[in-house]
C-alpha cells in the first residue's frame, strides 16, 4: 500500500494560489491528515504538520492557516511523532554497512547515544567530524568513557590510580566535555571499569560536572548477574550517589534487575530511583523490551582478578594448573549465575562459535564448560547473548514508570554475524507491539513520550524531541496497523515493520516504508546543537 498519498487536484490547485500570497511563504513538506502524538504524553490530536528545510514551520490546522508546501502527503490514518531518541546504542555508524542506519530507522529512530558502558574515546570532536564528513543516517552524539581513558593510563591495572594517573584521567575527561560530550559513562560490571573504586569515578565525573546539562551514563557494577556479587541494590546507590556528590545528572544504561534470583524485583531498584528523585537528584533510566543480554565471553565467564594485566597475562594464568583450578571453580559460580551454559549464545563473527551455545561448543570439543571458555578466549574474546536474564514481569513494569526512557542497546554488525542480538532491528518497535497493542499495558502517548520528549528533555535539548513549530524536522510516521517486530533471535536480521514515513533534519530517509539511503544525520554536542567543526 503507498501511504504517501497526494491531495486531490482541487486542493493542489488552492495550494499553488496560496503559494502565491507573499506572507504565507511555501513549505517544502506538508504532511495532511495525521493523527499527531507530539512527545509530551498528551492524547493524539489531528494536526497537519509543514517543514522547510530541516526545521518544522507549521503544526495546525493547513485548511485553514497552514501555508502551501511543494510537496503534499496525506497520512491520514496513521500516527505521527516526534523522531524517536535510543538513550543506549551501539550503532555501528562509522562502518560500511551501518552508516545508513536503516536498522535504526525502521523503528522510528531518528537519534542515538554512543559511547556508553565506559567505552567513549576522549577524541570527541574527532568522531564528530568523520560523521558529519562521511555522512550518518542518523543523529548522533557521545559520552566520554571512564574505562577508555583508565585503559589508556592505566592499562588493565586493578589498583587505585596515583596521583599523577588521576589527573591525567581528569585532562581526558576534560577534554571530551570541551569537544562536546554528553557527560561521563561508566561501564562498571566491565574491566577495566571494575577496578575502580566508587572515589575514582566521582572524581572524573566531577570534571564532567563543570559542564552545564552533564550527565553520569551507568551501566551499573552489578545488574544482578555480577561475580561477585557487589549487590543489586548497592550497585544502584552507588551510581546515584556518583552523580549526586558532584551534581551531575544520572541515567541507569539498560535499567533491568539480572538473573532468575532477582526476576520480580525491579521495583525494589526503581524505589531507591525514585527516592533519589524525590530529593532533588535528576536520575532516570533506559530499557528495552528483551530477556536476553548481550555482551563479552570473558565478563561472563572469567573473574577479574584472572584478566589483570590483560589477555596475555591471562592466558598465563590459564597455563598455570593451580591458578586453573580455581578459575575453572569460579567459571561455573559464573555460570551458574547466568543460568548455565546452554544461556549462553555465541553472537560472534567467527562461523564455528556464531549461533551454538557454549554448552553446544563444549560438547563438540569433549571438554566441560570452563575449558571450553579458556579454548576460545586464547583466540580472543567473543560476543555471547546470555538468554533469560531479564525477565518480562520486571520489562512490563519498568516500562509503566513516569522516568523510563527506551533504548535498544543494540549494534547492526553487518552480514558477518548471521547469528546477533535482534534488538537493534526491533526495540522500539516491541515495545509499541507487545506493550502498547497487544498487552495494553501502557498507552501509546506515555510510550511514545518515553522514546521521544521525555529522553529529550533528560538531554536538554531544545528544539528536538516534541513535534513544534521552530524544532528540527526528526518526524516518525506510523501505521498501527501494521506495526510489527520481524528480529528473531533465530533470524535477526529484519527490519521493523509500520514505520511507514521517517524525516531527519526534514529530509526522508524513510519514504513510503522504503529506505531512501540519504545520510541527512547531524552530530550533535551536547546541549543538542549540530557540531561546527569548532
Amino acid at each position: 500500500m503507498n501511504h504517501g498519498r497526494f491531495l486531490p487536484v482541487g486542493a493542489a490547485l488552492l495550494a499553488v494560489l496560496a503559494a502565491c500570497t507573499p506572507d504565507r511563504p511555501q513549505a517544502d513538506l506538508r504532511l495532511t491528515g495525521g493523527s499527531m502524538l507530539d512527545g509530551t504524553g498528551g492524547d493524539a490530536v489531528n494536526a497537519d504538520i509543514a517543514v522547510t528545510g530541516d526545521r518544522i514551520v507549521f503544526v495546525g490546522d493547513a485548511s485553514a492557516d497552514g501555508p502551501p508546501a511543494s510537496d503534499t502527503l496525506d497520512v491520514s490514518g496513521l500516527v505521527v511523532t516526534p523522531g524517536f531518541i535510543d538513550m543506549h546504542s551501539h550503532a555501528e555508524l562509522g562502518s560500511d554497512h551501518g552508516r545508513d542506519a536503516r536498522a535504526f530507522l525502521f523503528q522510528g529512530i531518528t537519534s542515538v547515544a554512543l559511547g556508553l558502558d565506559g567505552g567513549g574515546i576522549a577524541e570527541v570532536a574527532a568522531q564528530l567530524a568523520a560523521w558529519e564528513e562521511d555522512g550518518i543516517g542518523v543523529n548522533a552524539f557521545l559520552f566520554v568513557g571512564h574505562n577508555s581513558v583508565r585503559a589508556w593510563v592505566m592499562g588493565m591495572e586493578d589498583r587505585v590510580p596515583t596521583a599523577e594517573e588521576l589527573d591525567e584521567m581528569r585532562a581526558l575527561v576534560r577534554q571530551g566535555m570541551e569537544e562536546g560530550a554528553f557527560g561521563l559513562s561508566s561501564g562498571l560490571f566491565y574491566l577495566p571499569g571494575n577496578y575502580a573504586e566508587t572515589e575514582e569515578v566521582i572524581e572524573l565525573n566531577r570534571v564532567a560536572a563543570e559542564y552545564e546539562g552533564a550527565i553520569y551514563d551507568t551501566h551499573d557494577r552489578d545488574l544482578g548477574a555480577a561475580y561477585p556479587p557487589f549487590g543489586y541494590l548497592e550497585s544502584i546507590a552507588e551510581g546515584i550517589r556518583i552523580g549526586e556528590e558532584v551534581g551531575t545528572k544520572v541515567i541507569f544504561s539498560h535499567f533491568n534487575a539480572q538473573g532468575a534470583h532477582n526476576y520480580g524485583r525491579a521495583h525494589e531498584g526503581a524505589a531507591l530511583i525514585e527516592a533519589a528523585r524525590a530529593r532533588g537528584v535528576e536520575v532516570a533510566g533506559a530499557h528495552h523490551s528483551y530477556t536476553a543480554t548481550q555482551s563479552n565471553l570473558r565478563s561472563y565467564t572469567i573473574p577479574g582478578w584472572a584478566a589483570v594485566g590483560g589477555d596475555t597475562a591471562m592466558v598465563r594464568r590459564f597455563d598455570d594448573p593451580d591458578t586453573v583450578a580455581v578459575i575453572d571453580r569460579q567459571t561455573r559460580e559464573m555460570l551458574a549465575i547466568r543460568g548455565g551454559a546452554e544461556r549462553l549464545l555465541f553472537a560472534d563473527q567467527r562461523p564455528d562459535l556464531n549461533g551454538k551455545t557454549l554448552q553446544d561448543v563444549a560438547d563438540e570439543l569433549g571438554m566441560d564448560a570452563p575449558a571450553t571458555a579458556r579454548h576460545i578466549l586464547r583466540e580472543g574474546n567473543a560476543a555471547v547473548m546470555n538468554l533469560g536474564l531479564y525477565d518480562v514481569e520486571n520489562v512490563r513494569y519498568l516500562a509503566q514508570l513516569d522516568w523510563m526512557m527506551t533504548c535498544t542497546d543494540g549494534r547492526d554488525p553487518g552480514p558477518t554475524r548471521p547469528i546477533t542480538h535482534p534488538r537493534a532491528f526491533g526495540s522500539f518497535t516491541k515495545k509499541i507491539r507487545d506493550l502498547v497493542l497487544d498487552e495494553r499495558l501502557v498507552t501509546l502517548p506515555h510510550t511514545v513520550r518515553s522514546m521521544t520528549g521525555l529522553a529529550a528533555d533528560f538531554l536538554g535539548w531544545t528544539d528536538r524531541g516534541y513535534l513544534r513549530e521552530g524544532y528540527a524536522a526528526d518526524i516518525t510516521v506510523l501505521d498501527l496497523n501494521a506495526v510489527d517486530d520481524m528480529a528473531t533471535y533465530e533470524n535477526p536480521h529484519q527490519y521493523s515493520r509500520g514505520t511507514v514515513h521517517v524525516l531527519v533534519n526534514g529530509t526522508f530517509a524513510v519514504r513510503d516504508g522504503e529506505a531512501t539511503m540519504a545520510l541527512p544525520g547531524r552530530a550533535l554536542v551536547r546541549g543538542g546543537k549540530p557540531f561546527d567543526g569548532g
